[in-house]
């Protein structure tokens, strides 16, 4: 049993789900792309193995199995590298899964600049990008333990196709036990009127980090958790771009269509609040341990908290 503050890794606290909700849910299944240890599954995978379906390193196999298995009444959950389940597999997701509406959960595992040392194949930073462009698919991006129990309890009661991307390291704690999860719901953590912080997923702490730093500096900055990419909180974020006159989104992600661009979509139907998108450049990452990363592209605390002042011009 885990602590209570005890930080974990998404992987981890998803696994202590699925084993919770296993129990309850017959239907519930497993399919995995030689993906078991990556995704932290092989507890899972060898107390359920009649709920598990390995299906290789074939992708577009995996989810058109699991839309079959969904169309039977199963309730599949693919688990894959993101790199490879947002675009090796995007005609089967597109089709398969969210054209036909079938009930398949797709958890993008090791997102983002999680893989950095494995280079530009392995690097996820456009999966936001594409997966949000096909309809009827959900897109959500949790940010620590809590959120993601929350989360999955919420996916395995739905009916709706959804992509989640998780990252791999120990994520710091954000929420508390009581957390409940609204899908289209963007959710304040914490107030501030000089400038809006809008993130998701393991940039979210950081920004939160920088808009504590920032507010000794007498700065007040708020941040907002968009962990849920699509559906989105319109009607939030057009009150924040009546409100602030300085929006700056935070991803771990390319700048091009992913949050940033969502945000800008609500933020120009105001035409008042200046928008700054951080996140990586539309170019190949670099490599290097993702702390490493992370402050080269300016997008730990210390970054953010330097291009705030920059915008702000403190």
């Amino acid at each position: 049993m885990n602590k209570i503050d005890e930080k974990l890794t998404a992987n981890q606290a998803i696994a202590n789900c699925l084993d919770e909700e296993t129990k309850n849910d017959p239907n519930l299944l497993v399919v995995t792309c030689d993906s078991r240890g990556s995704a932290g599954l092989v507890p899972f995978t060898n107390k359920y193995p009649d709920r598990t379906v390995e299906m290789g390193i074939a992708e577009q196999n995996a989810v058109t199995v699991a839309a079959g298995l969904a169309h039977e009444g199963k309730h599949p959950f693919v688990f894959s590298p993101a790199a490879f389940l947002a675009m090796r597999s995007i005609e089967q997701v597109k089709v398969d899964v969210a054209f036909n509406k079938n009930n398949v959960k797709l958890i993008g595992i090791s997102g983002g600049n999680s893989y950095t040392w494995l280079g530009t194949t392995h690097h996820s930073l456009n999966d936001v990008a594409i997966t949000r462009a096909i309809p009827d698919l959900e897109i959500y991006q949790p940010c620590d333990k809590y959120q993601v129990r929350a989360l999955f309890k919420y996916l395995v009661k739905s009916d709706k196709p959804a992509y989640v991307r998780i990252g791999k390291r120990k994520l710091d704690n954000v929420y508390h036990e009581d957390f409940e999860f609204k899908p289209g719901k963007a959710k304040v953590i914490r107030s501030g009127k000089d400038i809006c912080l809008i993130s998701t997923g393991e940039t979210l702490y950081f920004a939160l980090q920088a808009a504590n730093n920032l507010a000794k500096q007498g700065i007040d900055a708020e941040v907002v958790d968009l962990g849920s990419i699509k559906p989105l909180d319109t009607e939030m974020l057009g009150k924040l771009a009546q409100e602030f006159d300085q929006i700056a989104t935070v991803e771990e992600h390319d700048v091009i269509n992913g949050i940033g661009s969502a945000v800008a979509t609500e933020v120009a139907k105001y035409a008042h609040a200046k928008l700054t998108i951080l996140g990586f450049p539309d170019e190949p990452a670099i490599q290097g341990t993702q702390d490493e990363v992370f402050h080269y592209y300016g997008l730990d605390a210390e970054g953010i908290e330097k291009s705030i002042r920059k915008v702000l011009n403190k």
